[in-house]
């Protein structure tokens, strides 16, 4: 299994969704099964199929945060160099093609949202900025050709 890193805060979310998939996901399929139950005949019954389908859906991803949770590496603050683009550091570039600032936060795989400005460290932006200084150019290579970016800041 590959090593995921999760910052403080990527941690507390998944904590959050696995209460929240065995505190309320978890019952409500139980109750859905059993009303299905109620319907008869089980081997043509398609209420009970899908929620037995949800269940096991549930139950995979309760197993992979779990999973996630117990052997992720935590990014702590204190631990961050930030004289270089690293895990858990924000990074604020100039992005040439557009002319304009952006602003993204390094993180793990599993906490990725770049709508949100969270990149991993695995995709071709975050991979390609790790390791280098401010002031540095770093061009990435994208599915839609090569973007061109300034490193202006590093912080936590």
């Amino acid at each position: 299994m590959a090593v995921k890193y999760l910052t403080p805060e990527g941690k507390k979310q998944l904590e959050e969704k696995l209460q929240y998939l065995k505190t309320v996901k978890r019952p409500e399929v139980v109750k859905k099964i059993g009303t299905a139950r109620e319907f008869g005949d089980l081997s043509e019954n398609s209420e009970y199929d899908a929620a037995k389908d949800e269940q096991a859906l549930i139950e995979g991803q309760i197993a992979e945060i779990e999973d996630t949770l117990l052997n992720a590496v935590i990014i702590k603050k204190s631990d961050i160099d930030t004289s270089k683009v690293s895990l858990g550091t924000k990074v604020k570039l100039y992005d040439e093609e557009f002319d304009e600032d952006v602003e993204y936060k390094i993180v793990g795989s599993d906490e990725s949202d770049p709508k949100s400005g969270l990149i991993s460290n695995e995709s071709p932006v975050g991979a390609a900025l790790l390791g280098h200084k401010v002031g540095e150019m770093v061009v990435v290579s994208t599915p839609n050709g090569e973007v061109r970016y300034k490193i202006l800041s590093i912080t936590v």
